[in-house]
């Protein structure tokens, strides 16, 4: 997961679980000489929020980003505001997060044993997240 410093999350009223922000890469991503970097920007979208979920545990396209079915437990969904900005209350624990592309769930992040997109919420702590949905970005 990628950070977008600068922004500040709003928690209303949550003090533990996940906050965090939501963005659209398309595009030519590729660094030009003497032209600023494009911004990603915000994305109004539907995260799934899943238990802690091991490649093992999906139906993956290929080797993809893109998985047709999660046999991991679904815990909630929360939906980003127009900036992509999303708080999510949730119990201690690890969880992974996806959005969906059409009919496929979606993420690109993984740790180092294939957990996909997972996110660690410590007791009365807000862990921060950022999810980049850059699947028409070229780099």
């Amino acid at each position: 997961m990628t950070c977008y410093p600068g922004k500040t999350l709003q928690s209303p009223g949550i003090k533990q679980g996940i906050s965090g922000f939501v963005y659209l890469e398309s595009g030519n991503r590729m660094p030009m000489k003497g032209a600023e970097p494009q911004k990603a920007r915000g994305l109004s979208t539907t995260i799934y929020v899943y238990e802690a979920t091991n490649l093992g545990q999906v139906s993956r396209v290929g080797v993809s980003p893109y998985y047709t079915a999660i046999y991991s437990k679904p815990v909630t969904t929360v939906l980003s505001d127009s900036t992509g900005a999303f708080t999510v209350g949730l119990a201690p624990g690890i969880y992974s997060l996806f959005v969906k592309q059409g009919n496929r769930f979606y993420a690109n992040a993984f740790d180092t044993n294939n957990n996909i997109a997972p996110v660690t919420v410590e007791k009365e702590k807000l862990a921060k997240a950022t999810i980049t949905v850059n699947s028409s970005a070229t780099y």
